[in-house]
């Protein structure tokens, strides 16, 4: 690549004209080498070559722009990035190994010891792990709380609270939050929200525009959306992303292999049609499991028996890839069902093209407490299942099976 490619991953040429977002996401952010390819380049490289001592002095100012090292940022890596910020509609972008990273990353730039976190109580475990266990290590205190109850958010902001933190629908009950009264709150107090965002998809929520400072992805689930890789992605203002997360990803280093960014590249082209469908085969799915001999509930957020039913039409463009079902006869029965299953898969991934299964309380949470499953709605009966792109008739028969075991 020549010296005139950007320094900063962030930076993108304006298009010529304003596009619409599928359009986006198959032509957004790419850089043509000298060879003019048709697909993304994907340039596997640790370093970069200098034309003098001089250039390499310059570049590593920042007086001239061009990569450095792949640690820090790579062509191929900068396409995913600038990608991910135009379909988020955010200025800047960082990504990282794993969802996790992105998490860890975004909550640790924010904070020092004697700052405090508030977060929901629903949250993935690696997620709470991170809050209740790991940002105490370093002397940030956390407090949970249900992130549905507005009261509870206000009653635990302290003059020391930094950040708010949560996800919206939650994993794996599917409640949702208010992204814009939490934002509110957090600002009132001096605070940041950052959102993960991954059960929406950047497509059916928008957490920047309502009001949320940082977004946060596991590009592992629907961006990939084919169990192929790992990855996962920070958006923000430009401003948010030098002040607490550049310098943080460039000096420890959970960076993304330029492979694995391909991938994703090549993930976000189908990410409309793919959840498109998946979202009409999840709806589908959760008004022919509701009511059935066994079930005891099913959450899907544009059920109107959903406990935020109406807040998910206002906040959502849609219910999402994923639905939970309760069973009545517990641990037992949701064994037994999901031995049953055939075409849809046991596996603790979600948002990929094959139908998946999984028992939250053994698996995703199993770290936590029976007290604490107990309280965030995780019963022994619950069962989350990850919509793919099967025919939705035989994932309907699929499930008939399952309930005929019980």
């Amino acid at each position: 690549m020549s010296e005139k490619t950007p320094a900063s991953p962030s930076q993108t040429a304006a298009p010529a004209r304003k596009l619409r977002q599928a359009t986006r996401l198959v032509h957004g952010g790419t850089m043509r080498s000298q060879f003019g390819e048709t697909s993304e380049a994907l340039f596997l490289t640790q370093g970069y070559v200098y034309e003098s001592m001089e250039a390499a002095e310059a570049r590593f100012k920042g007086e001239l722009p061009g990569f450095l090292y792949s640690r820090f940022s790579n062509p191929t890596v900068a396409m995913f990035e600038q990608r991910m910020a135009l379909l988020e509609g955010a200025e800047s972008a960082r990504a990282t190994g794993s969802g996790m990273a992105a998490v860890t990353a975004a909550l640790m730039g924010q904070v020092k010891a004697g700052d405090h976190v508030v977060a929901a109580k629903a949250l993935f475990g690696s997620c709470r792990y991170v809050v209740e266990e790991l940002l105490p290590r370093f002397g940030v205190e956390s407090t949970l709380v249900d992130g549905t109850d507005l009261a509870q958010w206000r009653a635990a902001m302290r003059p020391t609270t930094k950040v708010l933190f949560l996800e919206s629908p939650t994993n794996p009950q599917l409640e949702i939050i208010d992204i814009a009264a939490v934002a509110k709150i957090a600002h009132a107090g001096g605070a940041m929200l950052t959102v993960d965002n991954v059960f929406a998809t950047p497509l059916l929520q928008s957490p920047l525009e309502m009001g949320a400072d940082c977004v946060v992805y596991s590009a592992t689930k629907h961006i990939d959306g084919q169990g192929r890789c790992l990855g996962g992605v920070i958006l923000a203002s430009e401003e948010f992303i030098q002040a607490h997360v550049h310098n943080l990803l460039r000096q420890t280093g959970p960076a993304i292999s330029p492979f694995n960014a391909w991938v994703l590249l090549k993930g976000l082209e189908t990410l409309p049609v793919r959840v498109a469908q998946q979202m009409r085969s999840a709806a589908t799915l959760a008004d022919h499991l509701a009511g059935k001999r066994g079930v005891a509930r099913v959450l899907y957020p544009t059920r109107k028996d959903h406990p935020q039913h109406e807040l998910a039409m206002r906040q959502m463009s849609g219910g999402g890839t994923v639905l939970a079902l309760d069973l009545a006869g517990g641990k037992d029965a949701a064994f037994r069902f999901a031995n049953q299953l055939r075409v849809i898969k046991i596996s603790n991934n979600l948002g990929d093209a094959k139908s998946l299964i999984t028992h939250p309380a053994t698996t995703t949470h199993q770290r936590l407490s029976p007290a604490i499953r107990a309280e965030s709605g995780i019963g022994d009966g619950l069962l989350r299942l990850s919509v793919g792109l099967e025919d939705v008739a035989d994932l309907i028969d699929d499930l008939d099976a399952g309930l005929a075991a019980l």
